[in-house]
C-alpha cells in the first residue's frame, strides 16, 4: 500500500484473533483492510489461542503499552497425561502418564496453590530473549537455558469442567503470566502431566469480549466503505477509561501541547490522568507532578 493512501485515523479495535493466526499477522490484515497509516497490537497471542486482541490503530498507539500491563483473562482446556516440548497442543508428545484418581476435589486442592502471588518459570517456547535471541529460537535449535522464576499474580483460577483427561478452566491473571506453564505445572502437581489443548481470551482490562470483531466482519464492511470499518473503533480514551479526567482550555492546551507542566484548579493531588481541551477531545496523558502541576507525558494531538 502506498503511503499516500493510508488514513490518519486514531481508534482501538477489540479483534476476536482467529487460531492458526500469529497476533503480528493478524494486525498486518487489520491495518490493510483499514488502510491505517500507524497500528500496533497489545500483547502477543499464540497462534494456538484465540480470541480478545485489542489493536491500536494511528495515534492511539501512543497508549499501546498501557494495555500491554493490563490483568487479562482467558479460558483454556488442559489435557492430562501428556507432556509436550512446547506446553501446548502444537508440540510434540514427549512424555505420557497416566491419568488415575483425579477427580475434581483432588484438581480443586490442586489449584489452591496456583492462586495468589506466584513464582513461574517462562517456558523454553516464549519471545523471551536471551543474548538478542527469542527463547523460542533457542528451542527450536534443541537448546535449553536456565530460566529465573519471575513472580506474577493469579487473581482467580475456577476449575469450569473436569471429563476424565481433560479439564477446562477460567483465569484472571497480572501482565507476564504463561497459561502453558501454568498447565504443565498443575499437570506436575496432579501427577500425570498436562499441556494446553486450548486457550482462548476474553478480556483485557478495562475491555471484555463484548464487542470483539472478527476479521470475516472486516473483510464483508471493507467492501462498502470506510465509514463501515470505522464505526467499529473504540475511542482512544476508552483504553484509560479509568483514570480520573482533567479538563482544560484552549489557552492552557497549548502550553500542554509544548511541553510544558500547567497547574489546573481541582485536579487530582497525584497519578496519572486524561487530558482533555473544552471538555471534547482527549488530547493524551498527563501526570500530576509533587508540586500539583499537570506535565503531559503521552500526547495524541
Amino acid at each position: 500500500m502506498k503511503a499516500r493512501d493510508r488514513r490518519a485515523i486514531s481508534g482501538v479495535l477489540l479483534l476476536d484473533k482467529p487460531v492458526g493466526w500469529t497476533s503480528n499477522a493478524a494486525l498486518q490484515a487489520v491495518k490493510r483492510l483499514y488502510r491505517a497509516n500507524k497500528a500496533g497490537h497489545t500483547g502477543s497471542l499464540d497462534p494456538l489461542a484465540s480470541g480478545l486482541l485489542p489493536l491500536c490503530l494511528g495515534g492511539a498507539t501512543k497508549l499501546a503499552g498501557l494495555l500491554l500491563n493490563a490483568d487479562k483473562t482467558y479460558r483454556f482446556t488442559c489435557r492430562l497425561g501428556e507432556t509436550t516440548t512446547t506446553g501446548d497442543a502444537d508440540g510434540e508428545i514427549v512424555l505420557t502418564r497416566p491419568v488415575s484418581g483425579v477427580d475434581r476435589a483432588r484438581v480443586e486442592d490442586a489449584l489452591q496453590n496456583f492462586r495468589g502471588v506466584i513464582q513461574q518459570v517462562p517456558p523454553m517456547y516464549s519471545a523471551l530473549k536471551r543474548g538478542g535471541q527469542p527463547l523460542y529460537k533457542l528451542a527450536r535449535q534443541g537448546l535449553e537455558v536456565e530460566r529465573e522464576p519471575r513472580e506474577v499474580t493469579v487473581h482467580e483460577l475456577r476449575l469450569l469442567r473436569l471429563d476424565d483427561a481433560e479439564l477446562e478452566c477460567e483465569l484472571r491473571c497480572s501482565k507476564g503470566t504463561y497459561v502453558r506453564a501454568l498447565a504443565a505445572d498443575l499437570g506436575e502437581a496432579l501427577g500425570c502431566g498436562a499441556h494446553v489443548a486450548a486457550l482462548r481470551r476474553t478480556a483485557v482490562e478495562p475491555y471484555d469480549a463484548a464487542r470483539m470483531v472478527t476479521l470475516e466482519t472486516l473483510r464483508e464492511r471493507a467492501t462498502e466503505d470506510c465509514a463501515a470499518l470505522d464505526v467499529l473503533l473504540l475511542p482512544p480514551d476508552s483504553a484509560v477509561a479509568q483514570w480520573p479526567a482533567v479538563r482544560v482550555s484552549g489557552d492552557v492546551a497549548f502550553y500542554l501541547r509544548q511541553g510544558q507542566p500547567v497547574l489546573v484548579p481541582r485536579a487530582p493531588t497525584q497519578g496519572w490522568v486524561r487530558l482533555y481541551q473544552d471538555d471534547e477531545r482527549f488530547m493524551g496523558l498527563g501526570e500530576i507532578l509533587d508540586d500539583g502541576r499537570v506535565a503531559p507525558r503521552r500526547l495524541l494531538f
